[in-house]
C-alpha cells in the first residue's frame, strides 16, 4: 500500500497571466508559443510594459500536473523549491489548499526570490512564457524526499529541469530512486526549446527508458529528428514503454505498449492554451494510478484539456474537474 499515487519533481513558479495582442507580443520581443528563460531585469522590464494582471496561481509545469491529478482525487506529493518571501508564502499555501503534500516547510525555505512566469495569451489562445526561475534555479537533490518516492506508485519528472546541472541531476536521482524501489517512472518533454537546446540532457533524464512519456507532436519530431507520426511512434518506443503524443486539434496518439490508440479532439472554442499539456498529463496519471484502461486514461485527459482551454488560466475549478472525472468512473 503506497501513500502517494504520484510524486512530482519540478520547478515552482507563480504564474502571472496577461492577455496581449500579437502586435504587443512582437513589440515585447517575445517568442510566440515557447518558454524562454529570462533574468530578473528582463522580468521587471516585461512587467513594466504590460497592463493589468489577469490571473495569478502557483504553477510550474509539473505543479500544474500534480494539482490537476489531486483535483481528481489522487494523493500527490510535489518536490520543489521556493524562497522565504511573500511569493513563496503564497505558493506554499496554495499547494496546501490543493491538498498536495510537499517538501516545503516554514523552516527549510532560504532567502531569495521565488520563481515567476509571465504568461502572455494572444487572441488565438496560444501561450508564450517568460520564466524567471529565481531560487528554483538552485533546485537540487536537497529538495527530494526519497522516502516519499518509495511510497509512491509513480514519479513524474518535468523536462524543464534539464537546463540546470543540479536540477537535471536531481531529476535523474528521482528516476533512479524510483527504479530502485520498483516505482514506475514518467516524464514530460515539456517544451520545444527544451528539446531543441537540451536533447542530450533529456536523454540523460530518461536513461534506459521510462514507463510513461508525455509530449506534443512538435517535441516528438524534434526529439527524434522525425517527420511523420509513424516515425514518432516508432522512435518513442525506444524511450518509453508507454506514451502519449498530443496533437492539438488532431487529438492524441497513444501507445499502450502493444498497439496505437487514436483519441479524437473535442470541438471547443479555445481561449487560453496555457497548462493544457500539464492538465492532460495530470488526468492521464490519475487514470493510470486508478486502474483505468489506457484508452480511458487518454479520453479523460483529453476531456480535461479540452475544457481547460475554454477557460482563462492553467487550472480548472475543483467542481469542474470533479464533474469531468465522474463521467469516466
Amino acid at each position: 500500500m503506497t501513500d502517494y499515487h504520484v510524486y512530482g519533481a519540478g520547478n515552482a513558479l507563480v504564474d502571472m497571466e496577461f492577455e496581449v495582442s500579437d502586435e504587443k507580443l512582437a513589440e515585447l520581443g517575445v517568442d510566440k508559443g515557447l518558454m524562454t528563460l529570462i533574468d530578473e531585469d528582463r522580468h521587471h522590464e516585461l512587467l513594466s510594459k504590460l497592463g493589468d494582471l489577469a490571473k495569478q496561481s502557483s504553477g510550474g509545469s509539473a505543479a500544474n500536473t500534480i494539482i490537476g491529478c489531486a483535483q481528481l482525487g489522487a494523493n500527490t506529493f510535489y518536490s520543489c523549491k521556493v524562497a522565504n518571501d511573500p511569493t513563496g508564502d503564497f505558493y506554499m499555501k496554495d499547494l496546501d489548499n490543493c491538498n498536495v503534500a510537499s517538501n516545503l516547510t516554514a523552516s527549510n525555505r532560504e532567502a531569495g526570490t521565488t520563481g515567476k512566469c509571465i504568461v502572455l495569451i494572444t487572441p488565438d489562445a496560444e501561450r508564450s512564457m517568460n520564466s524567471h526561475l529565481g531560487i528554483t534555479q538552485r533546485y537540487s537533490k536537497a529538495e527530494l524526499d526519497l522516502n516519499a518516492i518509495k511510497r509512491s506508485d509513480y514519479v513524474y519528472i518535468e523536462g524543464y529541469l534539464v537546463p540546470e546541472e543540479n536540477a537535471r541531476a536531481a531529476a535523474i536521482n528521482v528516476r533512479q530512486a524510483a527504479e530502485a524501489s520498483n516505482v514506475k517512472t514518467s516524464i514530460t518533454l515539456s517544451d520545444g526549446n527544451m528539446v531543441s537546446f537540451f536533447k542530450d540532457g533529456l536523454l540523460e533524464m530518461i536513461g534506459g527508458g521510462v514507463d510513461m512519456l508525455f509530449c506534443n507532436i512538435d517535441e516528438a519530431r524534434g526529439m527524434l529528428d522525425a517527420n511523420s507520426i509513424e516515425e514518432c511512434v516508432t522512435g518513442l518506443q525506444k524511450l518509453a514503454k508507454q506514451f502519449a503524443i498530443t496533437r492539438g486539434s488532431e487529438g492524441a496518439t497513444l501507445w499502450d505498449g502493444e498497439k496505437v490508440i487514436e483519441i479524437s479532439a473535442e470541438a471547443v472554442t479555445p481561449v487560453d492554451s496555457n497548462g493544457a499539456g500539464d492538465i492532460y498529463a495530470g488526468a492521464f496519471m490519475y487514470g493510470l494510478t486508478h486502474g483505468m484502461p489506457f484508452q480511458k486514461c487518454g479520453e479523460l485527459a483529453n476531456a480535461c484539456a479540452a475544457e481547460l482551454i475554454t477557460h482563462f488560466g492553467a487550472r480548472l475549478p475543483n467542481d469542474v474537474m470533479k464533474s469531468i472525472g465522474s463521467r469516466f468512473t
